[in-house]
């Protein structure tokens, strides 16, 4: 089978699984469309069931050697798709905002070809993970033994990045995503007369201070050579314009680079709520979301990916040092586990990620097929 060939079909797979959209952990129509050509390839194991309706595949080379691990993601996001393209979602509500398709068709294809060619030596161990998207999917897959179970040494991994054009890549060494918090604030006062204000307790003038102070959060508490954002993203209280409610909520998203700053910034964050609270009177709960650490990426497993990258595309189209994005991932978690690397691929002039026009550039399928058979190539020809 050519070049071509394989591109080809990378494409109607991607269109499918685009039309078929699963959230979270419900990805078993692609799980199962996985696993059958995974079988159908030859791999050496399949195995299915990890965190749901994930599936592995191991691929043993042609002598002993390294066992690196190749992740790609699966699930799909709520939200309602407007592209009108001929492989729209069928799914009412759903679609592939994120590009899980394109990630899951690229592994696919490089599964294929290498699982044809057993042109390395050691073992490709290919992890399609459902439930990136709010599910900690990575971290489900990890407590359920697959890095030990398959003696995966390294991990790989790769997301489409929108405004970098197609045909190149982006990577760090270090940190190149961002650690995820998320909380809710509840507040508790008393209702009343809008006339009468010192007969009421008004959480709206007490979650008005919560959300101003919560700025300064990053602005006089972190260095201003470090990054970190606090965003107050929901805030809902009152039924009528002359009554002061009982009750008020605020919700939003704490992200940063560094672990010693996210601590801090958690400490900092429930003395401004405990305070101003105190100073109202307001009885108030926090829910509190630790989710995804940063993404940080080891310095030699950087240079592999680098190295893989340009025997693509050339020098000039890898970023070796791209500025790192706010955005969360859970791949972060595997690479707490294993030392390994995290790529970006372009996805050209497309709407933003989570968007409902938002859709994978097909023309984008070759170059990622082609990372992951030259990063194979590199990494198991690496010691490290």
């Amino acid at each position: 089978m050519t070049n071509a060939q394989f591109n080809t079909e990378a494409v109607t797979w991607r269109r499918m699984i685009h039309a078929q959209p699963e959230l979270t952990f419900d990805t078993k129509f692609v799980g199962n469309f996985v696993a059958e050509k995974l079988q159908e390839f030859g791999l050496d194991e399949v195995h299915k069931g990890f965190a749901r309706n994930g599936v592995i595949g191991v691929l043993r080379g042609r002598g002993p050697g390294k066992t690196i691990g190749l992740r790609a993601d699966m699930d799909a996001l709520p939200l309602a798709e407007t592209t009108g393209r001929p492989w729209v979602s069928k799914i009412p509500g759903k679609m592939h905002a994120c590009g899980h398709d394109g990630h899951t068709a690229m592994l696919l294809a490089a599964a294929r070809y290498l699982a044809n060619e057993k042109n390395f030596n050691g073992t490709v161990v290919f992890i399609f993970q459902p439930a990136e998207e709010r599910g900690a999917g990575a971290k489900v897959m990890i407590e359920e033994g697959v890095l030990d179970r398959f003696k995966i040494e390294n991990v790989f991994g790769m997301h489409n990045l929108p405004g970098l054009p197609v045909g190149r890549f982006a990577i760090r060494s270090g940190a190149i995503m961002a650690a995820t918090d998320d909380f809710t604030i509840h507040l508790r006062g008393m209702s009343g007369h809008a006339a009468l204000p010192h007969a009421a307790i008004d959480p709206i003038v007490a979650a008005s201070q919560i959300v101003i102070n919560l700025q300064t959060l990053v602005s006089r508490n972190v260095d201003p050579l470090d990054s970190a954002v606090v965003s107050v993203c929901k805030l809902h209280s009152g039924t009528a314009m002359n009554i002061i409610p009982d009750t008020a909520e605020i919700a939003g998203t704490i992200r940063t680079l560094n672990p010693a700053t996210r601590q801090m910034l958690r400490e900092r964050f429930h003395e401004v709520v405990e305070s101003i609270c105190a100073a109202h009177r307001i009885n108030f709960t926090i829910d509190f979301e630790k989710n995804a650490p940063a993404v940080l990426n080891a310095d030699i497993q950087t240079e592999v990916a680098i190295r893989a990258a340009t025997d693509v595309v050339g020098e000039s189209n890898v970023e070796g040092d791209t500025r790192p994005i706010m955005g969360g991932e859970d791949f972060a978690y595997m690479l707490e586990a294993r030392p390994g690397a995290f790529m970006f691929i372009g996805n050209g002039d497309s709407a933003p990620l989570h968007n409902s026009n938002y859709d994978f550039d097909d023309e984008a399928l070759q170059f990622g097929v082609g990372y992951w058979l030259c990063l194979v190539n590199v990494a198991l020809n690496t010691s490290a």
